[in-house]
């Protein structure tokens, strides 16, 4: 069974991220993607809105009826340790270029190369204004480069997957903190 994993936060879950996903299936020869998320994401570990189980929650549905897709939780945070014993990764441009940059490995160089050197085969998603090296390009909708949970949660609702707006619509995670704060604590 061929195997990729798909590092990311998913706060909220996007239409981008599952057609991301498909896309690789289809276009690698996958029987199978797992969405990785890290208990403490690099880069993101003050998020906490909403609650990490939450999200693992949500994921949880949106995996439920998709047999080609799978969940995994991490403690680990860089991706070459989270795609350990998986035949590909799949990240976008912008991930592409953090993985490349030697401060991510305490600024050594050295770490960064044998870091990337032991990585499975990258699957990199465009990502403008970010490079994305045509050996590993995975090729999309371009429309779906702006598609960002940022966005999400800044406004552009209609981008979640279903399963996080309806988690949403319940609780204001993910568009209404305070509306969100006052459902957190009537649980």
């Amino acid at each position: 069974m061929r195997r990729a994993v798909y590092p990311g936060s998913f706060n909220p879950p996007t239409v981008a991220h599952l057609h991301i996903a498909r896309a690789a299936l289809e276009a690698c020869g996958l029987d199978r993607v797992d969405l990785a998320l890290s208990r403490r994401a690099l880069g993101k570990e003050d998020v906490d809105r909403p609650r990490f189980d939450e999200r693992v929650a949500v994921l949880g549905q949106v995996v439920a009826e998709r047999t080609w897709l799978g969940l995994v939780v991490t403690d680990a945070q860089l991706l070459v340790d989270i795609a350990t014993g998986y035949d590909a990764v799949v990240m976008g441009a912008d991930k592409w270029a953090q993985v490349n940059d030697p401060v991510f490995y305490g600024g050594c160089s050295a770490a960064r190369d044998d870091a990337v050197a032991r990585l499975p085969r990258p699957i990199v998603v465009p990502r403008p204004p970010y490079p994305t090296p045509s050996e590993y390009a995975l090729h999309v909708d371009p429309a779906l480069a702006v598609v960002s949970s940022s966005a999400v949660r800044n406004g552009t609702t209609g981008w979640m997957l279903p399963e996080a707006a309806d988690f949403d619509a319940e609780s204001g995670a993910w568009t209404d903190p305070d509306r969100y704060t006052r459902w957190r604590a009537g649980r």
